[in-house]
C-alpha cells in the first residue's frame, strides 16, 4: 500500500446540491446563476473542471430525502419557492463529472435510512472503481419528518438513536468493503479461468439490532475499499459518532468557537484509539471576492437583497424541528427543544452576543450562512484566521454558481498558493491519498480494524 507524505496546507471543498435552491434561498432567480439548470448535466461537468482547474480537493453534494414541511405546518412554502426541492440523487452525478476530471474528488450525502447497508456498499465500491478512488461519503442519520414518512419509518427514530443505528450501519459496510475481500482475492489467471480465488473470499455473517448481512460483498476491492468519510452532527452524539468514524467533519459557527470544538472531538477520537491528526475539520462559509472591500460589500448587500426570507425560514424551520412562523421571534433559544439539528441550535447558543439569543437571531444568523467578503488579500487573511483556529479547510458555499467558485480560484487562490497555503497541483493516487497520504483507512480506525481482523486461507 502506497503511503504519501503529505504538507499540511488548507483544504477546499465546494458545496453544493442537485437541486435548484441550496443553502442561500431565492438567489435561484438571479441571471448569473446556473441554479435553475440543475437537471442537465453540462453545468455540473463545466463545473467540475472549473473546481479541478483551481486544485480544489472535491465537490462535495449534499441531500435529503424528504420535504421541508414543518414551516407553517406545511410544505407550500418550500414547494413554491424550491427550498431543496426538486431535487435529484447526487450519485448519479458523479460518473459524468469523472469522465471529464482526473483528479477532483466527489462526496456525496446519504442518510443510512435510505438503503440497506449492502445495496448501499455495492454502490459505493462501484463508484469507487470508475473514479479511481475519488469518493467520499458524508454519514448522516436524517432530521426531516417527511423523511421517515417516504420510507415507510412511520416516525424519525430519536435523535440518539439514529445514531446508535448509524454505528451498526457502519459496522456492517466496514466488514463489506474491508473484510469480505483479500487484496489477492482476484488472480485473473486466464490459464487456469480462475478470476477470483474462493477462498479469499469470506461471508460477513453480521447479525445486529438492526440488520442482518450474510455476506459476502459483491465486489472487488476498490481503490479505497472505504470511501473517504464525510460527517456533519455536532450535537453530543453527534460528535461522539464524529470522534469514532469521521475522516472528515464539518463544523459551524463562530471562529471563537472553531478551537473547543475541533479540540473536543480531537480528545474524543483519541478514546477510540484513533490519533487527533486523523480527523481534517472544514469550515462552511460564503466567499464573496471583490476587488475591494467595498466591492465585495456592494455584492453581499445585493444578494441580501434578494435572499427569500420566508424561503429561508422554511429551510431553517425543518433543519431545527420547530415551526419558526408559528412561535414568537423574540422568544428565547434555551426554550427551544428540537429533535432536529441540536448542533445548530448549541452553535447559535455559544456564539450569540448576550441579551440577543432569540429566535429572530436565529433565523438572521442562518438564513443566509457566514459571507465572508472582501479583497482576495482580505479573505486569504481570515481563512488563516480559521486554520490557526483549528480548522484545517473550508466548505465554501455559494451565492451563484459556478460564479462564487470561479471568483474564488481567480481571486483568492492565487494568493494562497504564493504562501504556499493551498496546492497548485494535485498528489497522485485515491482521495484519500491526496488528502492523509493513504488510500485506505489506518488499522486504528473501526474500518481498519475490520480488515485486520479478517483472516483467509491463504492456499
Amino acid at each position: 500500500m502506497t503511503t504519501t507524505t503529505i504538507p499540511r496546507r488548507m483544504l477546499f471543498n465546494a458545496f453544493s446540491m442537485n437541486c435548484v435552491g441550496h443553502l442561500q434561498q431565492g438567489l435561484w432567480v438571479r441571471d448569473d446563476t446556473r441554479q435553475r439548470e440543475y437537471a442537465s448535466l453540462e453545468p455540473w461537468m463545466e463545473l467540475a473542471r472549473i473546481l479541478e482547474a483551481g486544485c480544489f480537493d472535491a465537490l462535495f453534494l449534499a441531500d435529503v430525502v424528504g420535504l421541508y414541511d414543518t414551516y407553517l405546518a406545511g410544505p407550500q412554502t418550500a414547494i413554491r419557492e424550491a427550498v431543496q426541492v426538486p431535487v435529484n440523487d447526487p450519485m448519479l452525478l458523479i460518473p459524468a463529472m469523472a469522465t471529464v476530471t482526473e483528479n477532483l474528488g466527489f462526496a456525496f450525502t446519504s442518510s443510512i435510512l435510505q438503503a440497506h447497508p449492502f445495496i448501499f456498499a455495492r454502490s459505493v465500491s462501484t463508484l469507487d472503481h470508475i473514479t479511481n478512488g475519488r469518493v467520499a461519503w458524508n454519514v448522516v442519520t436524517s432530521y426531516l419528518p417527511n423523511a421517515a414518512t417516504n420510507l415507510g419509518l412511520g416516525e424519525l427514530p430519536e435523535h440518539d438513536e439514529r445514531y446508535d443505528k448509524g454505528d451498526e450501519y457502519l459496522e456492517v459496510v466496514y466488514k463489506l468493503w474491508e473484510a469480505s475481500w483479500a487484496d489477492n482475492a482476484v488472480v485473473a489467471d486466464r490459464e487456469r479461468g480462475v478470476y477470483t480465488e474462493p477462498n479469499r473470499v469470506r461471508p460477513i455473517n453480521h447479525h445486529g439490532r438492526y440488520y442482518d448481512v450474510a455476506g459476502p460483498h459483491l465486489c472487488e476491492p476498490s481503490p479505497q475499499r472505504t470511501p473517504l468519510l464525510f460527517q456533519a452532527g455536532s450535537s453530543q452524539r453527534g460528535r461522539e459518532f464524529a470522534a469514532k468514524h469521521a475522516e472528515c467533519a464539518f463544523i459551524g459557527g463562530s471562529l471563537a468557537g472553531a478551537g473547543r470544538i475541533t479540540r473536543d472531538i480531537r480528545e474524543r477520537a483519541a478514546r477510540y484509539g484513533r490519533r487527533p491528526d486523523d480527523i481534517r475539520f472544514f469550515q462552511g462559509l460564503s466567499p464573496v471576492v471583490g476587488g475591494s472591500e467595498a466591492e465585495a460589500q456592494a455584492k453581499v448587500a445585493d444578494y441580501r437583497e434578494q435572499i427569500s426570507i420566508d424561503a429561508g425560514l422554511a429551510h431553517l424551520s425543518g433543519s431545527i424541528g420547530v415551526d419558526l412562523g408559528a412561535i414568537d421571534p423574540d422568544k428565547p433559544l434555551e426554550e427551544l427543544d428540537a429533535q432536529g439539528m441540536r448542533g445548530l441550535v448549541k452553535g447559535m447558543l455559544e456564539s450569540a452576543p448576550p441579551g440577543t439569543r432569540t429566535f429572530r437571531d436565529l433565523a438572521k444568523a442562518n438564513i443566509a450562512g457566514q459571507f465572508m467578503a472582501g479583497a482576495p488579500e482580505q479573505i486569504a487573511d481570515r481563512l488563516e484566521a480559521w486554520t490557526e483556529a483549528g480548522v484545517d479547510g473550508f466548505n465554501l458555499v455559494y451565492s451563484t454558481t459556478p460564479g462564487t467558485f470561479s471568483d474564488f480560484i481567480d481571486g483568492v487562490m492565487p494568493v494562497l498558493q504564493a504562501r504556499k497555503l493551498a496546492q497548485r497541483e494535485y498528489v497522485p493516487g485515491p482521495l484519500r491519498q491526496k488528502i492523509f497520504g493513504t488510500p485506505r483507512l489506518p488499522e486504528r480506525h473501526p474500518g481498519g480494524r475490520a480488515r485486520a481482523a479478517a483472516s483467509y486461507e491463504t492456499s
